[in-house]
């Protein structure tokens, strides 16, 4: 199921977002000021962000400068419809720019464009030796297929999602398990020795202490 954040402090308008984009199946996540946002993009992972310009704390432009190096997808939502607004929010490298109000098919259908158009940019992956089949779910080394579980290979593309990152115990299970984390439980570490192995990635998923993992880009 795809993630997508929206980041709005008027609760009516996330509110009604939030159950339009569930009817189709997307998973959402709120964020009601900006330092909010900043954080759940820190700890989660996400397919789409949907962002409001004038939020409390940090607004989305200066946000916007904090998302554009991960690569995640951007759509601003704003009141502010000037050709100014606009220019700058293109510019900061946003995929979309809503002005308010806006009708909620629209906004359904352009969600659909942009993660339509990211997702088929990410249907072949190829790093760090391996290419990654994301459509037959299929991992190959030299042309050679590499078996791995269904976990194992959610946790490969967890990781391959967000290079770079350190990604905390508690976010990869609850990512990939889908239940809440369980103290004290070595599963995440378990899983990540089998699938780094098979993969040939001992060097480049390092443990990152008091953490979690973090896949070297």
């Amino acid at each position: 199921m795809l993630r997508i954040l929206i980041a709005e402090d008027e609760r009516p308008i996330s509110n009604l977002i939030r159950l339009a984009l569930a009817k189709e199946d997307y998973d959402c996540v709120c964020a009601t000021d900006g330092a909010q946002a900043a954080d759940l993009l820190e700890r989660d992972s996400f397919d789409l962000v949907l962002l409001d310009v004038m939020l409390p704390k940090v607004d989305g432009f200066a946000l916007m400068d904090f998302i554009r190096p991960t690569g995640l997808p951007v759509i601003f939502l704003t009141a502010r419809g000037g050709v100014s607004d606009r220019v700058r929010g293109l510019r900061a490298g946003a995929e979309d720019y809503i002005v308010k109000p806006f009708e909620v098919a629209e906004l359904l259908a352009r969600v659909e464009v942009v993660l339509r158009r990211f997702r088929a940019e990410d249907d072949v992956i190829a790093i760090g030796g391996l290419v990654i089949d994301a459509k037959a779910r299929r991992v190959t080394r030299d042309g050679a297929a590499i078996p791995l579980t269904k976990t194992e290979y959610d946790l490969l593309m967890l990781l391959v999602r967000n290079a770079g990152r350190a990604l905390t115990r508690e976010s990869i299970y609850e990512q990939v398990w889908g239940q809440p984390f369980r103290y004290g439980t070595k599963c995440v570490d378990l899983h990540i020795q089998r699938m780094r192995k098979k993969v040939g990635w001992e060097d480049r998923v390092v443990a990152v202490n008091r953490v979690g993992y973090r896949l070297e880009a």
